[in-house]
């Protein structure tokens, strides 16, 4: 089928309120969930299923010098990778744009939001800080990868634990049971603009066919804390209102998961 042929099809569909898979137009699919410490190796690990498209999420801690400008805080790496197991179109490589977007996507939830208390990361101001390695591996991607990606990355963070240190030297393998510091707790929504209809957590191929989309992370006292633009087609004062409207709304679901 050609982009247009789907375009018009989907298109058909949300002008009757309804879509390929049955589902509302503002509604997640099914199983929407997340699985815990799924990793034994890890710090904190999680698995997120938004229907048929699923991410894995892994926390490495690891001691290392500060940057120069923030010598008593801790350090926070995000990477994604797009696997090529999850897709047709992934291909081993250097990071593929996507990627990299959906890596600083979730970074900007995660750090606007002061998620991590990352003071409390400091062991000598100046010398040694903890490094929080979040890496996103895509096992399956049928749409919507950023909110899959965005929330399991939070669910590994609230789940993680130091490893044991020895002279400035982590014992890999060897946990103890403080938790990570964590201030609040971002929770990330896209929302979607194919034709004049506004929908959420599009499958692969209503993803193909967008015009734009809006990404919100919000955290529990209901504050804005990060905003990404995408796609070719601009959005109005009116869309933007909408889309937060049903951002506050769906982050409070996916929030009730964690």
């Amino acid at each position: 089928m050609s982009y247009k042929d789907m375009k018009d099809y989907v298109v058909s569909l949300l002008n009757k309120d309804t879509r390929m898979d049955g589902r509302k137009l503002t509604e997640y699919r099914q199983p929407t969930k997340i699985e815990l410490n799924i990793s034994k190796n890890a710090e904190g690990s999680a698995k997120v299923t938004l229907g048929e498209t699923e991410v894995i999420v892994g926390i490495k801690l690891n001691v290392g010098e500060p940057f120069s400008d923030t010598p008593d805080e801790g350090v926070l790496i995000v990477g994604v990778e797009l696997l090529p197991l999850s897709s047709p179109e992934f291909e081993s490589g250097p990071p593929r744009a996507e990627a990299i977007e959906i890596a600083r996507i979730v970074d900007r939830g995660i750090r606007e939001s002061g998620m991590i208390d990352t003071k409390k990361l400091c062991i000598r101001k100046g010398e040694l800080v903890w490094m929080v390695y979040l890496d996103i591996y895509t096992l399956n991607d049928a749409g919507n990868l950023i909110d899959a990606s965005a929330l399991a990355a939070v669910a590994a963070l609230k789940n993680t634990v130091f490893p044991k240190l020895n002279n400035d030297k982590v014992i890999f393998g060897e946990h103890t049971k403080e938790k990570l510091p964590l201030k609040r707790m971002p929770i990330t929504c896209t929302i979607y603009k194919i034709g004049d209809k506004i929908v959420i957590d599009p499958n692969e191929k209503e993803q193909k066919v967008i015009d734009a989309r809006l990404t919100i992370a919000i955290s529990e006292d209901k504050n804005i804390n990060a905003l990404q633009k995408g796609g070719n087609k601009g959005l109005s004062i009116e869309d933007i209102d909408s889309m937060i409207d049903i951002a506050q709304e769906k982050t409070n679901e996916l929030r009730k998961l964690i």
